[in-house]
């Protein structure tokens, strides 16, 4: 191999990506820049991930830079197809080969905006060739008697438009806002010799990519805390690409996987559902009633000035309207009591709204979600039982219903020793009885540790509990 064709550094190849897409593109940060460097370097080794995310390049007005950025990017991915109005057969065939081509799709809104045509099999190749192994199938009409095709769907993409992608695509995307350049920021015109000019960096990214495969083929990188689901699946691949080229990649791979997920998503969360559940968790997160009537849930939804809640279609939410909201997740509005002491109202409990905020919403900025762990057990007998008394029960880490075995012998006598059985500091679970608080005819609510319907409450924290559900953790 002669010098010129020596094997370039990956660090040192990205740093140069870097500069040339910071030279003629004014993003808007240094981490949108340093993950668009990542993306054009993951284009070459495509085939070694388990996915690849697509690149989606969004501004509210044009003149933002992202068709600019796609004819640089022209210059720097593995065997480009920059297109605007290719159809879906097209693709279809493009996407069979191996390696697949790189996407470079602009005006995305004209396929997947509110006044897109018929492109449902565009979105759906589109859609589905994120993972590896991904087909499409289609019935070639042309053979007698007709057959179904398998086509390879798995390529990388870019998508550039105006306004916002569907969800579906967003949250297979690395998504970077762009935004029309303010007279400070200067940038260098790109012209078509000015990408002939790139070809040699094209091959030394080449080269520089294909050097680092063996590290890269199944290549399962740290990624940052709270990373998880679909949004390690978009990053997953950059961050392994950063951490094989080494020196400073690696922290700013992660640094822009984290920058990018907080500001690459809508305001709404995705869904006006999901803009509900933010929005009343913001509202009612430390309330410590158990329900919240509707009439005031409505009022405090409406009183957010930067929330849609007051024109939803030319009219405003109401409690209809709200049921509706919240009826897919099975959450409905019930009569009972928000304290012991008030009168019955209709509205929504609180322990049903959190349950929605933990499952659907990320955690509030510096919080992590609560654990429960079975801490220490110890010193439980019981008069006239036989067996040996449970003497410890470490820390697993484990909640404390997925800690106990499914299927509990109930405690033969009473129960004549607690010592320390914990679920949040400080607090020790301390037998109950029915204490008949009964706020809505039939139930309180549900037991903490079982789920079940529950009319006893925990004097020592005020939390639903049965007491045999007690009796069985103790045991």
């Amino acid at each position: 191999m002669s010098a010129a064709q020596a094997v370039p550094a990956l660090a040192a190849v990205l740093d140069e990506v870097d500069s040339v897409l910071g030279r003629y593109v004014a993003f808007p940060s240094t981490e949108a820049r340093h993950a668009v460097a990542l993306w054009s370097a993951h284009t070459h080794a495509v085939e070694l991930a388990e996915s690849t995310p697509r690149l989606a390049l969004l501004s509210p007005e044009k003149g933002s830079g992202k068709t600019r950025t796609l004819e640089v990017l022209e210059r720097l991915v593995r065997d480009p197809r920059h297109t605007t109005n290719a159809s879906a057969a097209a693709l279809y065939r493009l996407t069979s080969r191996q390696p697949p081509p790189t996407l470079l799709v602009d005006e995305a809104d004209a396929i997947f905006g509110a006044k897109a045509g018929p492109h449902e099999d565009l979105r759906a190749l589109l859609n589905a060739g994120h993972r590896r192994g991904a087909i499409t199938l289609r019935v070639n009409a042309e053979r007698k008697p007709p057959e179904v095709e398998e086509f390879p769907a798995y390529a990388a993409a870019a998508l550039a438009g105006i306004g916002d992608l569907p969800d579906t695509i967003l949250d297979r995307a690395v998504v970077v806002r762009l935004r029309r350049r303010a007279p400070h920021e200067e940038v260098t015109p790109f012209r078509q010799r000015d990408g002939r000019g790139l070809e040699p960096l094209h091959d030394r990214l080449a080269r520089g990519v294909l050097a680092e495969r063996d590290r890269l083929d199944g290549a399962e990188p740290d990624l940052p805390a709270g990373v998880a689901d679909r949004a390690a699946d978009v990053w997953e691949p950059l961050v392994a690409l950063a951490d094989a080229a080494g020196a400073h990649w690696p922290d700013r791979a992660r640094t822009a996987c984290l920058s990018l997920l907080a500001s690459g998503q809508r305001p709404d969360g995705g869904s006006l559902r999901l803009r509900l559940l933010a929005d009343t968790r913001a509202l009612f997160v430390a309330d410590d009633r158990h329900l919240v009537p509707s009439a005031e849930l409505v009022d405090g939804l409406l009183g957010l000035e930067e929330a849609p809640w007051a024109d939803l279609r030319d009219k405003p939410l109401d409690g209809r309207k709200l049921a509706r909201f919240l009826a897919p997740y099975d959450v409905r509005p019930v009569a009972e009591r928000p304290r012991p002491a008030d009168s019955t109202a209709r509205g929504y409990r609180l322990a049903d709204l959190r349950d929605l905020w933990v499952r659907y919403l990320p955690p509030p900025p510096g919080t992590s979600p609560p654990k429960k762990t079975v801490t220490a057990v110890t010193s439980v007998t019981s008069p006239g039982a036989t067996g040996s008394p449970v003497t410890a029960v470490t820390d697993t880490g484990m909640p404390v219903t997925d800690a106990l075995p499914q299927e509990l012998p109930l405690i033969a006598g009473p129960v004549t020793a607690v010592t320390a059985v914990t679920d949040t500091p400080g607090g020790a679970l301390r037998l109950v009885e029915d204490d008949g608080l009964d706020y809505a005819g039939g139930r309180l609510g549900d037991c903490a540790l079982c789920g079940q319907s529950c009319r006893s409450r925990e004097r020592a924290t005020g939390r639903l509990v049965h007491g045999a559900c007690l009796d069985r953790a103790a045991s």
